[in-house]
């Protein structure tokens, strides 16, 4: 491992430490009490889209790495930004908050499992894993420590110093946010004679995919009779993927390849837009409907 390697690898841990500092008791203790609507919002993240993209891009013929990162950000599970989407489109936050609490903890196993079989199953990606002398079941083994020991540590530490935790929880998020993306940054001011007009179609993959992720959450939803503000929370989670924890994944397993890069970074800006266009859409509902 490279000292750059160490380094993000450090960030990404310090990143994944400080989400399970935001982890609380009582959004586990919600789960009991509406554990329908919380199994609704888990389905999208962790079984439509990852398996819907997996068939995806066996169907499609696309760059082995731009399928790699497609594949990555499906199995990641939903960020934070999610409950503030959901808050803004007067979904249900609860639920949004629970359902991300319990997708964190899930995403321990579930991330590394997903990613490992669908990348191995993959012809595709399976011959561009082998050119790059990667060993799959070190992808998995690597990921389960990258998200399994730093969430541990922070769940622990939440528990036995919750004083401490408070003082250091937003400023250590925001440290690592910063850290990360100043990597992306770099890499792609590095690489930027490749940024061109030709993204566009890398994009409006990101889009369609961010696109399938919404519409998973809705069907989802309609499907398990659940309310109208429990129905935005599970599309929110269903489209709004953890693109920063990808993005860290990229920079440590795959050596920030420029590809896989881009289509994390697209998907961090694109959801963003998504989720507020999602929520300019019912804000505008509710007030046709007040009327």
């Amino acid at each position: 491992m490279t000292t750059q390697q160490l380094i993000l690898t450090l960030v990404l841990a310090t990143m994944v430490f400080s989400v399970a500092l935001e982890l609380r008791i009582e959004d586990f203790r919600r789960v009991a009490k509406t554990p329908r609507a919380v199994i609704c919002g888990l389905i999208p993240q962790f079984i439509l889209l990852p398996v819907g993209t997996w068939a995806a891009t066996l169907l499609l013929d696309l760059p082995p790495n731009v399928e790699a990162a497609m594949i990555l950000v499906a199995a990641c599970p939903g960020g934070s930004l999610s409950n503030v989407i959901t808050h803004l489109g007067r979904g249900n936050t609860a639920l949004s908050v629970s359902v991300s609490a319990v997708a964190s903890v899930i995403a321990l196993v579930a991330t590394p499992l997903n990613f490992s079989w669908m990348i191995a199953t993959n012809p595709a990606t399976a011959a561009w894993i082998r050119e790059l002398r990667i060993d799959p079941s070190g992808i998995w083994l690597s990921l389960l420590l990258l998200l399994a020991v730093p969430m541990t540590l922070g769940l622990l530490f939440s528990h036995k110093l919750p004083m401490l935790t408070a003082r250091i929880r937003k400023p250590l998020g925001n440290f690592a946010v910063i850290c990360l993306l100043l990597f992306i940054v770099a890499g792609l001011v590095k690489e930027r004679q490749l940024l061109t007009l030709g993204l566009l179609p890398t994009l409006l993959i990101v889009v369609v995919h961010n696109a399938c992720g919404l519409l998973f959450g809705w069907l989802t939803s309609v499907a398990m009779r659940v309310s109208e503000k429990d129905r935005r929370a599970v599309m929110i989670e269903g489209g709004m993927q953890n693109s920063g924890l990808a993005l860290g994944i990229i920079g440590v397993q795959f050596g920030s390849d420029l590809g896989m890069v881009t289509v994390a970074s697209l998907w961090g800006i694109w959801h963003i837009v998504s989720g507020l266009a999602m929520v300019a859409w019912w804000r505008r509902q509710d007030a046709r409907s007040s009327v």
